[in-house]
Formats: structure tokens, C-alpha cells, sequence
């Protein structure tokens, strides 16, 4: 028996189950047995089994060519997470508001770990592209949702987000820790972040932190702008009125006006 299928057999039964369920991705979305195998680092009688349990589960579904995709019952449990489906839903009227004021990309996003996790995007017709789809997922420092989430955060989470490896997508993304450290102090005294072509060279955004019933920053949301025409004294009190209306929305009540 190799060291890989040793090391297969050393994990548990719900390691297991993740690691078929993780083979799925945004770039691998549809997989046939033997890829969920591979890509699960399991054995091929393993990974039928389990397959097998999850379909008729109906956390996976088998179309007629015998290829797997993600099922509906993982969208029905995933609905219940407060911050999925029940956070775009309170947001979703401020989001429409702010794109008809722009008619540019407008974003909603959470913080889960050290990436940023777009629930919801608008698309304006003729808006800059961007490589933003709802699941996806960038890290915190190099889009406006995901400084506006780190801004917020404790200083111990911001300390050792800064510590860690600051990945590079253009000549323009923050990789000096304390370049990193300045922006955040802005977005806090501000209320706004600006990511400006640090994921490409085109674009732009603006965004502003969504806080919950207890005041504490749930969300984030955004709009994505072409940088060449970006007006950012524009875009910063719509974006902003977006997210008060959202924390409003979820319970928030700003100081001095709470019963």
C-alpha cells in the first residue's frame, strides 16, 4: 500500500466526505468518479462509496453522461446560513438602488478567514469586467470589500493578516505591510475603501462595511468602476448610504439614536 492511499485511509469518515464534496470548485464544477477520486486524494472504491451516499443524499446529482455536479440540498442547507441567502435578501433592494444609480458592478461580500466571499453581484451591461461571480473568492487586501472587512476587524486579526504573505496580482497591489497598515487606518477614518487596480489594471472599487444588530461589520459592499473614469467623491456617499441602509436593515441602529 503506497504512502497515498495510507494516508487516505488515516483520515476520518467526515474528512472523507469534505474532501469529495471539496473537489468541486469554480474551475472544476462538473467531475466524472475517477477526478472526485484524484482530486480527493481517495481511492477509487472509496470515492464511489461515498458518491454514492451524497447523490442519494442529494448533495450531488448524476447527470446521464454519469458526471457529477453539486446538488440542489447543499443550496437548500446553504440558504439558511445568516450570512448567505438571508443577508443578500435584507440587501438586495439597497444593492438594486445603488446599481441604478450607477449602472456599474455592484458587489456584497463577507469575510471568511483571510478571503473576502462575494454572496451577491449586480453587472452593469457595460461595465468593466471583472473576475468576480457570486462563491468566489480573493484575498482581503487587494479588493475594496475585503479592506473594508479587514479595516474593521480586531487588531490582533489585522496584525497577523499583515504578517502573513501578501499575494501580488498587479504592479498596484499592496504587498508592503505597512503600506497595508496605512490604508486600513483611512478606510477607518474615512468609512470608505478604495482598491485601486490591484486585481486588474482596469478597474476600480469603492466600497463600505455593513455592520449587524450589535454594531460589529458583517458585510461589505462595493461597486466596481472603470479606473480611467472613476470619480471616487461620487461614488463614496452612494456606496455608503448602501451600506447604512443595509445595517439599518439588519437591526443596526448608529450611536445616539438607539431607544
Amino acid at each position: 500500500m503506497d504512502h497515498g492511499v495510507l494516508a487516505a485511509h488515516s483520515r476520518s469518515a467526515p474528512d472523507r466526505l469534505l474532501a469529495v464534496l471539496g473537489a468541486f470548485d469554480h474551475t472544476h464544477p462538473a467531475l466524472c468518479l475517477t477526478d472526485i477520486s484524484r482530486r480527493a486524494g481517495l481511492t477509487l472504491s472509496t470515492a464511489h462509496r461515498l458518491v454514492a451516499a451524497l447523490t442519494e443524499w442529494g448533495a450531488l446529482e448524476r447527470d446521464p453522461s454519469g458526471t457529477y455536479h453539486v446538488g440542489l440540498r447543499l443550496w437548500e442547507v446553504a440558504a439558511l446560513a445568516p450570512r448567505g441567502l438571508a443577508l443578500r435578501q435584507v440587501a438586495l433592494p439597497f444593492l438594486e438602488d445603488l446599481y441604478e444609480a450607477t449602472h456599474e458592478n455592484v458587489q456584497l461580500a463577507v469575510r471568511d478567514g483571510s478571503e473576502v466571499v462575494y454572496t451577491e453581484w449586480l453587472s452593469g451591461r457595460s461595465a468593466v469586467g471583472v473576475h468576480i461571480r457570486v462563491g468566489a473568492r480573493w484575498p482581503l487586501h487587494v479588493t475594496g470589500v475585503g479592506l473594508a472587512l479587514l479595516a474593521h476587524s480586531s487588531s490582533e486579526s489585522q496584525e497577523t493578516y499583515c504578517a502573513g504573505t501578501l499575494a501580488s496580482y498587479t504592479a498596484h497591489t499592496i504587498t508592503d505591510p505597512v503600506r497595508l497598515r496605512r490604508v486600513l487606518a483611512e478606510v477607518r477614518r474615512t468609512g470608505v475603501a478604495v482598491s485601486s487596480r490591484q486585481v486588474t489594471e482596469d478597474a476600480l472599487s469603492v466600497a463600505a462595511p455593513v455592520r449587524g444588530p450589535g454594531g460589529a461589520v458583517v458585510a461589505a459592499v462595493s461597486v466596481v468602476v472603470p479606473h480611467a473614469d472613476a470619480q471616487v467623491p461620487v461614488l463614496a456617499p452612494a456606496v455608503r448610504l448602501a451600506a447604512r441602509g443595509i445595517s439599518r436593515a439588519l437591526g443596526w441602529q448608529p450611536e445616539g439614536r438607539r431607544e
